[in-house]
């Protein structure tokens, strides 16, 4: 009986910790999910609506070009066709040209200040297109608005990539990017509405729009300097908790299932080093996802350029005002889908995969408008084209983010795929010429083509990140473990 007396208690003994060490763990499990709740709301009320206003500014500036064209831009300033596709290329040149060295700037001057200068800049810009009386002056402008524009949209995925961990990206880029699809909607409602104060005060109609809305974009960016933190740690509305809390959780040092990509840290106190920008530019990754990015940029600039005329063409409006409010569907009907792909691309810990089934949608789009007559089924097109495009972007952008690890090769990554894909703009503005309407189909079969490569270019990128994954595991990269970057074979690619 003794020795029974003896095994009960060990057997007691024994338990009592197992179930202690239970209890701390559904204690650290509970106290890891509060933290990273209340981290994030705040970062998502405080900073997401912040870029999202500013983004919207941006898509709102580049675009309302193409409403001011159907109510007299091109009749007023005598521009011809091949002048005004120009002025919109000229944009495109300038954006493209200064996005890398805008972020390599960013990290010295502190998104704080960098994001709501250029925003404050292209405002004023944007209300001198409101005064141009001539070729000459509506394509210097342009030119000078896509330098000031060229720096937000690569900072601001930089900036996001050191608030929020890979895995919550797509999520954040996907409410940052509705912004996109709703200045489509917004910027047809409001061109509807602010054409209708001309002509006042020896103003014609478009030119308020141009005017209204720079004034709105530098209030934006004002708006954006008193509430934008420079970084995790001089936020706020952290407390000094959640501040190292937040720091730990993307370094993957919390104890949650929350590791990440390198110590933020060594990030902060990254030295510039041209070796690294060489290791982003020389990655077979960025430059899938960017060529990808190119096809998707091509179509979406072309779209929102392009839509007002497009619909202009189809006859199923009586006048330009109720054409501007017919381009407000298919973005509202994008806005909604792309948000709900960001999540579940989020949930899933996928980019390229959601994308082989998203793109579809858009192709399917661009494959029947191109080829169909009936202006119904035409406009019901738009929709399809406008949900598979922007529902893919929030992936194809943080995929490259989520994949790049050291600050200086991320920047050049993230800058190096908006360079090649904003390039895409070049073919927006050239695909969709007068001659062509009303059905356009040569442009539109151009971009069909472009999308189809996108699928093909995604789908390798794909297996090209799982390849790297069984590399890794294979312990073909254990001489870059601790490294602190994107080799270190802790470091898994996301598909």
């Amino acid at each position: 009986m003794t020795s029974n007396a003896h095994a009960s208690n060990a057997d007691k003994m024994g338990e009592r910790p197992s179930i202690e060490k239970m209890e701390r763990t559904v204690s650290d499990s509970e106290y890891h999910r509060n933290m990273t709740r209340r981290i994030l709301w705040k970062m998502d009320t405080r900073v997401l609506p912040v870029l999202s206003l500013l983004f919207l500014c941006s898509f709102l500036d580049r675009a309302n070009v193409g409403n001011a064209r159907i109510i007299g831009l091109e009749k007023d300033l005598n521009l011809s066709n091949t002048q005004y596709t120009q002025g919109l290329a000229v944009f495109y040149a300038t954006y493209i040209a200064s996005e890398l060295p805008s972020n390599l700037l960013l990290k010295k001057v502190t998104p704080k200040i960098w994001l709501p200068l250029l925003t404050i800049v292209w405002g004023v810009i944007t209300m001198c297109l409101g005064f141009v009386k001539n070729v000459g002056s509506f394509i210097g402008v342009r030119a000078l608005l896509g330098i000031a524009e060229g720096g937000l949209f690569p900072g601001i995925v930089l900036y996001l990539s050191g608030l929020y961990t890979r895995q919550e990206m797509a999520l954040r880029m996907g409410i940052f990017y509705t912004a996109a699809s709703l200045s489509g909607a917004f910027g047809g409602l409001l061109a509807r509405g602010l054409s209708a104060i001309g002509p006042r005060g020896g103003l014609e109609g478009w030119r308020w729009i141009f005017i209204i809305e720079g004034l709105m974009t530098i209030l934006a960016g004002l708006v954006a300097y008193l509430l934008l933190p420079t970084s995790i740690n001089t936020a706020p509305y952290l407390t000094e908790e959640e501040k190292q809390y937040a720091a730990r959780r993307l370094q993957g040092d919390t104890g949650a299932d929350t590791a990440d990509r390198t110590n933020p840290v060594l990030e902060r106190e990254e030295r510039f080093k041209w070796s690294e920008v060489r290791r982003g530019v020389f990655n077979l990754q960025v430059w899938l996802t960017a060529t990808a990015y190119f096809s998707l940029g091509a179509g979406l600039y072309s779209f929102g350029l392009f839509l007002p005329t497009i619909l202009n063409d189809l006859k199923i409006t009586s006048n330009p005002n109720q054409t501007q409010l017919w381009s407000v569907i298919p973005y509202a009907v994008a806005t909604p889908v792309t948000v709900l792909i960001a999540f579940a691309s989020d949930r899933l810990k996928l980019r390229g995969v959601m994308m082989l089934f998203t793109l579809p949608i858009a192709i399917i789009g661009y494959a029947v408008i191109a080829n169909v007559a009936s202006a119904h089924v035409r406009f019901a097109m738009t929709s399809l084209m406008a949900i598979g495009m922007y529902s893919s972007i929030p992936c194809i952008l943080v995929w490259n983010s989520n994949n790049s690890a050291g600050h200086y090769k991320r920047a050049t990554t993230s800058a190096l795929q908006l360079v090649i894909g904003n390039a895409g703009g070049f073919v927006a503005t050239f695909v969709y010429p007068p001659k062509d309407g009303p059905l356009y189909h040569r442009g539109h079969t151009i971009l069909l083509g472009l999308l189809v490569y996108a699928w093909f270019a995604v789908l390798a990128n794909v297996l090209w990140c799982n390849k790297i994954n069984k590399d890794k595991a294979a312990g073909k990269y254990e001489k870059y473990e601790g490294c602190g970057d994107d080799r270190d074979p802790a470091f898994k690619m996301i598909l």
